[in-house]
């Protein structure tokens, strides 16, 4: 976006170290603290003091550890989140902004779906094995459009709130991975693909109004 870009307000870092384990779901230490460029070793001690709390647990699986929000965490996070977005006066900017968003979340999903799957007339879910160039094309194609899409939501929102300042971004770093040949950059997890990137900014909007997943279109 360049360095005119309007920036919002700004979040403090108590907030964004509870938020970015919200975000990334399951990330240790180093995770939490890059998700929003934040120094290491005070995020250490948020997580530390946030853990004491009761916000957050740790937890390993098949030598991989991570911290993940509490029940009691996500109250917390949404609380937090509440008032800053009040303090900044952009409630019904974002919940406009979301409401355009929705329908982009829609064909966001039907690309992902229709990278993964490519139906024939004796499988209506057989796999995308990626010999078909054409219809290969026409995913990335969608996915282009919706980075173009992506990048009008994320100038409009940062103006509020700088934090999510960066979606769009990260999108087309993942999408241009994927024209560049490496078509795991569609959906793969545990890095920024445009899906991760996608669910997290989903994850994100819907943190911020307070909107319980799965209930999207009637808090929308």
């Amino acid at each position: 976006m360049g360095g005119d870009r309007v920036s919002g307000s700004a979040s403090a870092p108590e907030l964004l170290t509870l938020h970015a384990v919200r975000l990334k779901g399951v990330a240790d230490d180093r995770g939490v603290a890059e998700r929003f460029a934040l120094d290491q070793a005070a995020t250490t001690e948020l997580l530390l003091d946030y853990q004491a709390f009761g916000w957050i647990t740790w937890s390993e699986f098949a030598g991989t550890g991570g911290w993940s929000l509490t029940d009691a965490g996500r109250v917390e996070n949404e609380r937090r989140l509440a008032i800053e977005l009040d303090q900044a006066a952009g409630r019904e900017w974002i919940r406009e902004t979301y409401s355009e968003f929705l329908p982009l979340n829609e064909r966001l999903q039907q690309a992902c779906t229709d990278w993964q799957l490519r139906p024939t007339e004796a499988d209506a879910l057989a796999f995308n094995d990626h010999t078909d160039s054409q219809w290969d094309r026409r995913v990335i194609e969608e996915l282009r459009s919706l980075g173009q899409a992506l990048r009008t939501i994320s100038n409009r929102i940062s103006v509020v709130l700088d934090r999510f300042h960066g979606y769009d971004e990260r999108f087309a770093a993942a999408l241009a991975k994927v024209r560049a040949g490496d078509g795991t950059w569609v959906d793969r997890t545990g890095a920024d693909s445009c899906h991760t990137v996608w669910f997290e900014l989903h994850e994100d909007l819907i943190a911020t109004l307070g909107i319980p997943r799965g209930a999207e279109v009637a808090g929308g």
